[in-house]
């Protein structure tokens, strides 16, 4: 056995593994979002039952990565989803806070914790589920095509092909990619937790929301399917070039806003007040 080459594909597992683990980051922090409605037992359920169906879905689109790539009206109904899902809530918590008079933190506290205990219907909470699914479908592509970008640089084993890659190459991107799905599952969860204990950082995280959406909105706008759309017509200008996506540029700014959004949500932010022996 060739230690060298046992290295190589060792080496890039590792940063796909790493690289999943940063894209899962806001990925995750929008799943928390969406099932926090639901009472917490409800939001495991949720969770488990959504990405299990993600580790089926990315199992299958590695056999059609070369039809996915052009599917770019997924990752423009995610952005139109998320962008829309983030406004209503600004709006909706604009327009209670202009209406309603100020509560205590300890009453919002305990409002949020009745609201979240309230179980939902079954169609409700597979609702949930199919959201979660349809946002982990317009992540997805990009984090494969990125796996298949890194894997695609190793030298190939020569004992086949499987959905149109050597087949090491098929393993390690669907390696990176499962342990990807893993790593978003448990990130989601530390969020749902963090929103409870810090009921005020809701509205950092849907602005987040809104954020992740304007990124997919990048990816179709650089999308060659859709710079082929608007060619000829008076929206050509909104193409972006080849690459941007990618770019250090746009890597710098996309996480400098985030970690920005996110700092100012936990400082402008107060943790629920736990309850003393009289209350309990």
């Amino acid at each position: 056995m060739d230690w060298q080459l046992v290295l190589q594909y060792a080496w890039i597992v590792v940063v796909l593994v790493g690289l999943e683990g940063l894209l899962s980051a806001d990925n995750a922090l929008v799943l928390a979002v969406m099932v926090k409605h639901l009472p917490r037992t409800e939001q495991k359920k949720a969770l488990f039952y959504g990405l299990l169906g993600a580790f089926v879905f990315r199992f299958i689109a590695l056999f059609l990565i070369s039809f996915l790539i052009n599917v770019w009206q997924v990752q423009a109904l995610g952005a139109l989803y998320l962008i829309g899902m983030s406004a209503r809530h600004l709006y909706m918590t604009y327009k209670a806070r202009k209406m309603e008079p100020k509560q205590d933190l300890a009453a919002e506290a305990k409002e949020e914790t009745a609201v979240t205990e309230k179980p939902v219907s079954k169609k409700e909470f597979w609702l949930t589920v199919a959201k979660v699914e349809f946002a982990d479908i317009a992540f997805a592509v990009d984090s494969i095509l990125a796996a298949v970008a890194l894997a695609v640089s190793l030298p190939p084993l020569g004992l086949g092909e499987i959905g149109g890659i050597d087949s090491g190459q098929f393993v390690v991107v669907l390696t990176g990619g499962l342990i990807g799905v893993v790593l978003m599952r448990f990130a989601a969860r530390i969020f749902v937790k963090l929103l409870h204990q810090r009921p005020t950082l809701e509205t950092a995280a849907f602005i987040i929301v809104g954020w992740v959406g304007v990124k997919l909105t990048v990816l179709v706008l650089e999308h060659p399917g859709f710079k082929e759309l608007i060619a000829g017509t008076p929206f050509e200008f909104m193409g972006l070039p080849d690459g941007f996506v990618h770019s250090t540029a746009w890597t710098i700014f996309f996480w400098s806003v985030m970690i920005g959004i996110a700092t100012w949500g936990w400082f402008s932010s107060k943790p629920t007040a736990k309850p003393t022996a009289k209350q309990a």
